[in-house]
């Protein structure tokens, strides 16, 4: 897959998987082409070549706001929750293509149970919320459209470490539990990995690197270029 932003090529020819199921994770350095992957996929960033596929069916050229429908769903970087509705109409929209009107008070319980402080804000303004519970309004609201593959774009970003180890428990349960397949973009390494099983390693606009998470985070050479450890 090729993706570019005018005349500068951002991916240059990258190829992964997910496997139902998985937890798999994009690490790099800023600029490498992480969040591009993930809106390349999403139809965000139109491809210059190559193909997507999902479920066996290219989904390339689709309009993004189709892929939902198909079970795809991405959380942005930077949340682009709806500031100025309530928790309550944030959920409500991540389930605007859905039919079952009668599931979807359940599902917005659901969430409300995996993120309890969004039940004692359901009638708060989205963009009065806390970056934390922003984050969590982020994911709920993907929750919603009850998502087969759920695309996170750094999670992490900007949030204090107890609300960081919060949210990826919330994801690893809706991994375990829900069977809830995972493509995760963060800057955090670390936590990344420890959460993922597979990960691959981008490098300007290029994967360098393909490996289970667990040799990847012994790696001597991640751990010093992402990990932050002068070994």
């Amino acid at each position: 897959m090729h993706s570019s932003y005018g005349n500068i090529d951002a991916l240059k020819g990258i190829s992964l998987k997910v496997m139902p199921g998985e937890i798999v994770t994009l690490i790099g350095a800023n600029g490498a082409g992480k969040s591009t992957t993930l809106m390349s996929i999403c139809g965000i960033v139109p491809i210059k070549s190559g193909a997507i596929f999902y479920n066996g069916q290219p989904i390339h050229g689709r309009p993004a706001d189709t892929l939902p429908q198909l079970g795809l769903c991405q959380v942005p970087e930077g949340r682009r929750i709806f500031q100025r509705l309530s928790v309550e109409d944030n959920l409500e929209m991540g389930a605007f293509f859905r039919k079952d009107i009668s599931d979807i008070e359940a599902d917005i319980n659901h969430v409300f149970d995996l993120f309890p402080v969004l039940r004692q804000r359901r009638k708060q303004m989205g963009g009065t919320l806390s970056g934390g519970e922003q984050q969590m309004l982020a994911i709920a609201r993907a929750l919603m459209s009850r998502p087969r593959l759920l695309l996170l774009d750094e999670p992490s970003l900007g949030l204090a470490p107890l609300v960081v180890q919060r949210i990826f428990e919330i994801v690893r349960d809706i991994n375990r539990r829900e069977g809830t397949t995972i493509l995760l973009v963060e800057q955090n390494a670390n936590i990344a990995l420890k959460l993922a099983k597979r990960g691959y390693v981008l490098e300007t606009g290029r994967i360098v690197l393909e490996d289970t998470a667990a040799n990847l985070l012994h790696n001597p050479d991640i751990r010093k270029a992402y990990l932050g450890e002068d070994l």
